[in-house]
């Protein structure tokens, strides 16, 4: 995720969920050109493409993006599509002053351990600051000495320091002729080993990475800092300004930064790389550079794999956001207490939300489509002209699409089914499992040691279940269980029992013994002839269903794997035909991205490359000082002492997605003009299809405003000279 929101404009969000919906439950076969695995198989399906691309121009045709990795920079490209080739001191620069911090971006900016990252990837250690006394969510916070800087409970930031290629032998851990899933158990334990003998012998975090699915294995070694401090963190109110509304638009008005200091061993960090601060910030038509951590891209994916997204899973995931947002929506209207409680989980999800209401409009848009396809003919053509590689990797779109083909097929009773969400549901299929694994001998065993200890765990627990959220959720689950899978379904006999819904839901979550962890234990203690005996009715439900379940699962992670297994042989053809020529898939490890600063076609205009402390205030009054477009108290009294005409945001033609949040913006002389934080509307579609002449932009905070509000705004002076290399 980039920004954490509160929703879309209801209205936009109602229609997409009701055209997913339609996409899911009735699609007419596809009215976009037919793909080569809905034509049929074979080298004549893709013999007539378009002839393979090279350089800048097989970059954008490819819409693979621009996320290159480091230990393959672009050197050509860059110097072919800007003039620019950073040489190899750059580079490493740029990698060690760029941090990864929980799932977010960040980045070293003073010689005394300064961390910049945005706001919203700060407010865990913002809630956990806070007390009866100060919200500082609400109120902002600021400490102007060391001492008053506040310890962040389990925050930590890792430094990208070495990266091994490990393909090798990764590959070599899979014999030749062993089935699918042997082949991604044996790789997946190889990639353990690796792992645990370089952080045995190097002391770092270390992290084998798979690239281009299975092309490239690399090893990344990080040096973790685990002792993070707050230092500045403005008011939610204004690094967030215009809330739900403006979330994932443009033009923005946001001050989304915040600050940390970095310790070890009690004393500040003092990192030999770190990036100083640009006074001009970015200009127009500037390039830049966005470091940090991308988590997930799709580009990669054929299309068979995207139109099963489409019709089925991201439709799925649409209306469970849909139906836990009004649920703990209802309950956060109960109070003040109440809502401060599901607030975090309120904005997470309605953050998703709007990010997959994206997600489905871009897959059921013909043009990006329409590109994917042609892209996919094109490579598909050039697999087939050469013998080998059409021996060795032709049959794989087909087998994908066979795949995806019965995936669908399954995923109605995957989605109907499921005891996900529910924490009473879920309990009560841990004991069954625990007590029958604990009473095999240990080598009989299906769940590793590590499963069984976290089921240890969550039955232990005695944190409360939600039991409002769970009963209103259940009752409409199992309502739409009984119209997508009939009421003759055995998993909806077993838990409706004859009721309807919301009677079975009172009983499952409310009649259930298991909420209290004592009866939990007691389960647990009496073994499986306890559990067999035990009444309690989510324990005879989970009890009824979990063989089914238990099938269903193993059916899903061979498809799982077998597709992995396909995939991996389209990532190794694409690696053969173009090298390291595109960018890999996200795998929220360090990338740097380029991009120029740009304006971009809005409403019948442009939307103006940069906004301004001018349009902040235009902006609150527009709308009456009302929420979300309120200013707090500081704002409103201090705009006098403001230069209104500084650069708030600024946006960029940067290939970013979710993990980006907290990425440093600089220029090439290694400056920070900047902090990425969001994207606008129109850049949902890259997460399948990178497409630079399209409207889609990254937006950050400019570098000018973060000093403005320092000074002028917060009184912190302190913070603004160390930033600026004043001390």
């Amino acid at each position: 995720m980039l920004r954490y929101a509160r929703a879309w404009f209801a209205s936009a969000l109602a229609l997409a969920i009701a055209a997913a919906a339609a996409c899911s439950a009735s699609r007419a076969p596809s009215t976009t050109t037919p793909t080569p695995s809905q034509e049929g198989t074979g080298v004549a399906a893709v013999q007539e493409a378009a002839p393979l691309l090279t350089g800048v121009e097989a970059v954008k045709a490819a819409g693979l993006g621009k996320m290159w990795t480091f230990d393959n920079p672009p050197l050509d490209y860059l110097e072919e599509r800007y003039g620019f080739r950073p040489t190899p001191e750059w580079l490493e620069h740029v990698r060690l002053s760029s941090l990864r911090i929980g799932g977010c971006s960040a980045s070293f900016v003073s010689p005394d351990g300064l961390v910049m990252t945005n706001h919203h990837c700060v407010r865990g250690c913002i809630a956990a600051i806070s007390d009866d006394e100060h919200d500082y969510y609400v109120e902002g916070f600021y400490a102007p000495t060391r001492e008053d800087e506040r310890v962040c409970p389990g925050v930590y930031l890792d430094q990208l320091l070495e990266i091994e290629d490990v393909t090798q032998r990764v590959d070599a851990a899979a014999p030749a002729g062993v089935s699918a899933e042997e082949t991604t158990r044996l790789k997946a334990a190889e990639r353990a080993r690796i792992q645990e003998e370089c952080t045995s012998a190097t002391g770092y975090r270390c992290q084998v990475v798979s690239l281009y699915h299975g092309g490239i294995y690399s090893l990344y070694k990080f040096r973790r800092y685990n002792d993070v401090r707050m230092v500045f963190a403005p008011e939610a109110q204004i690094a967030a300004f215009g809330g739900d509304p403006d979330n994932f638009t443009y033009p923005r008005h946001d001050l989304d930064v915040a600050f940390y200091h970095v310790y070890e061993n009690g004393e500040p960090v003092h990192p030999e790389h770190y990036f100083t601060w640009s006074e001009a910030g970015a200009a127009e038509g500037e390039l830049i550079f966005i470091t940090g951590n991308p988590a997930t891209t799709l580009r990669l994916r054929t299309v068979a794999q995207l139109e099963y997204l489409r019709d089925a899973d991201y439709p799925a995931r649409l209306r469970s956001y849909d139906e836990r947002l009004t649920l703990y929506r209802e309950l956060a209207a109960r109070g003040e207490a109440v809502a401060r409680r599901y607030r975090n989980t309120i904005l997470g999800l309605e953050n998703s939300f709007k990010q997959f209401v994206g997600y489905v409009e871009g897959l059921n848009d013909p043009e990006l489509i329409g590109s994917k396809q042609a892209f996919e003919r094109s490579f598909r053509a050039a697999v087939a002209a050469d013998e080998r590689l059409q021996g060795e990797y032709g049959s794989a779109w087909d087998e994908i699409a066979r795949i995806n083909r019965e995936l669908t097929r399954l995923d109605p009773e995957r989605r109907h089914a499921s005891f996900a969400n529910f924490r009473t549901l879920g309990l009560a299929r841990d004991i069954i499992r625990y007590t029958a694994e604990m009473a095999k001998p240990a080598a009989d065993r299906l769940l590793s040691e590590e499963d069984l200890a976290a089921a240890e765990r969550r039955i232990n627990s005695e944190r409360p279940i939600d039991q409002d959220f769970e009963e209103k959720l259940l009752a409409l689950r199992l309502a739409a269980a009984r119209d997508a899978l009939g009421a003759e379904h055995p998993y909806v006999q077993a838990a409706l029992q004859g009721r309807e819904p919301a009677d079975a839901a009172r009983v499952l979550i409310r009649e259930c013994g298991i909420a209290d962890v004592e009866v939990r234990r007691a389960l647990v203690e009496g073994g499986v002839s306890a559990v067999e005996a035990s009444g309690d009715p989510a324990i005879v439900l989970a009890r009824t269903v979990d063989a089914r379940a238990l099938e269903l699962a193993r059916q899903l992670e061979e498809l799982r794997a077998v597709e992995a297994v396909h995939v991996g042989r389209v990532a190794r053809a694409l690696f053969e035909v173009y090298g390291t020529m595109l960018p890999p898939d996200a795998t929220f490890t360090l990338r740097l991205q380029d991009g120029v600063v740009s304006r971009y076609p809005y409403n019948g205009t442009f939307a103006p490359y940069k906004t301004t402390l001018y349009g902040l205030y235009d902006r609150a009054e527009a709308f009456d000082y009302s929420e979300p477009w309120r200013l707090t108290a500081r704002w409103i009294e201090r705009k006098d002492e403001l230069d209104l005409s500084t650069p708030l945001n600024f946006v960029a033609t940067a290939d970013i997605i979710g993990g980006n949040s907290g990425s440093p913006a600089i220029n090439t002389d290694l400056e920070v003009v900047g902090v990425a934080f969001d994207g606008n509307i129109e850049f949902f579609p890259n997460r399948f299809l990178y497409r630079e002449d399209a409207a889609g932009r990254t937006v950050s905070v400019h570098s000018m405003a973060i000093i403005e509000a320092l000074r002028k705004i917060y009184d912190a002076g302190a913070l603004a000279d160390e930033i600026q290399g004043m001390n």
